[in-house]
């Protein structure tokens, strides 16, 4: 448990707050001693972005993530090609530069090399072709790691935590995608995380209707009568703790949301518009349901700001917090688990009568 949690980090998009967000994180000393930090990028760009924006922030090029040293920020070059970087702008090339960072580091935690991943933002048009056919992070990790299900997206603060039935699906798709098996599935894996993941031994999680005012009893639509309530009934009757339908604006404005331990919402604006109102710039993007941790900022490449020094760095740091958290956790759980004792009947004695020793 002592042993430092080596963290994998992919640089997202050049033209983005990757680099940015990174280098302004890591230049506290104080973060290299809370875990072993392996960027998996290009020494030159990130030398291009440290200059642009006067950041001092060191760090030291290695060949395989077993060379990582502690205390101080390692780099794998995952490609040795010049990488145009125009801030802002949509290119192929960053693109294909975000994915070798990706493939690298997932490699490497199949192999055993690093104990997680914090991802930095990737731009999801840039980086889509054959190489990466995925809608994002959570689905190319779930491709990786499990079948498609498996992942779960969670937005964790202090504040609270809320997670996904969907995640990147246009409106119009998303009530054929929130059936009861979906609910269901997302139910369960929400409650092993957070046990395992969170070490909430019994978790209280509350799930949101899919319709305004859930549906006004049928006038706006049937999903919380049809759907979610007989996935909640379902799910109770197997011993978990999980409440409503409720209609997502009450119950973030009443702050019913601090009653629970996590909040189950049917959509992503649904789930992430109150959750980044409400938890400013310390939130972080978990993929729970999978044998790999990762997590990332809950921001995106914020090509708006990027190459200016604008980025706050708060949510990148706190991604690097919860994913070595999490790991910790895990291990604490599995090890607590990994041999119960079996129990025992005892039949009593039959000779034995009133208060007399057996």
């Amino acid at each position: 448990m002592n042993e430092k949690i080596k963290i994998g980090i992919t640089h997202g998009d050049l033209n983005g707050v990757g680099y940015e967000v990174i280098l302004k994180a890591f230049a506290d000393e104080a973060m290299t001693e809370m875990c072993v930090p392996i960027v998996y990028g290009s020494p030159k760009a990130a030398i291009f972005h440290r200059k642009n924006m006067g950041l001092s922030t060191n760090f030291q090029t290695i060949r395989d993530a077993d060379e990582a040293q502690s205390g101080c920020l390692n780099m794998i070059a995952c490609f040795d090609e010049e990488v145009k970087i125009d801030f802002g702008q949509l290119s192929g090339e960053t693109g294909h530069a975000a994915y070798l960072s990706l493939r690298r580091a997932v490699d490497d935690f199949k192999a055993g090399k690093i104990d997680a991943i914090v991802t930095a933002p990737i731009n999801k048009k840039s980086i889509h072709g054959e190489e990466f056919p995925f809608d994002g992070h959570t689905e190319f990790f779930e491709s990786e790691f499990g079948a498609k299900g498996d992942a779960l997206m969670i937005l964790m603060s202090p504040v609270m935590r809320v997670a996904l039935v969907t995640t990147h699906l246009p409106l119009k798709d998303v009530a054929g995608a929130v059936t009861r098996e979906s609910v269901e599935r997302c139910i369960a894996t929400l409650q092993r995380s957070l046990y395992r993941d969170f070490t909430v031994s019994a978790p209280r999680i509350a799930v949101l209707g899919l319709n305004p005012h859930n549906g006004d009893e049928g006038l706006l639509g049937d999903e919380e009568e049809t759907v979610v309530a007989p996935a909640i009934k379902e799910m109770r009757e197997k011993g978990v703790q999980c409440f409503g339908p409720y209609a997502a604006d009450g119950f973030f404005g009443s702050g019913l949301y601090r009653h629970f331990d996590a909040v189950l919402a049917m959509y992503h604006d649904q789930g992430l518009a109150p959750f980044k109102a409400l938890c400013g710039n310390d939130g972080v993007n978990f993929t729970a349901g999978l044998d790999i941790v990762r997590t990332s900022p809950d921001h995106g490449t914020a090509f708006d700001i990027a190459g200016q020094g604008k980025a706050d760095e708060n949510s990148f740091r706190q991604a690097v917090y919860a994913a070595v958290d999490i790991v910790r956790r895990r291990r604490m759980t599995d090890e607590a688990s990994a041999n119960p004792l079996k129990f025992v009947v005892r039949e009593r004695d039959s000779r034995n009568h009133g208060d007399e020793p057996a």
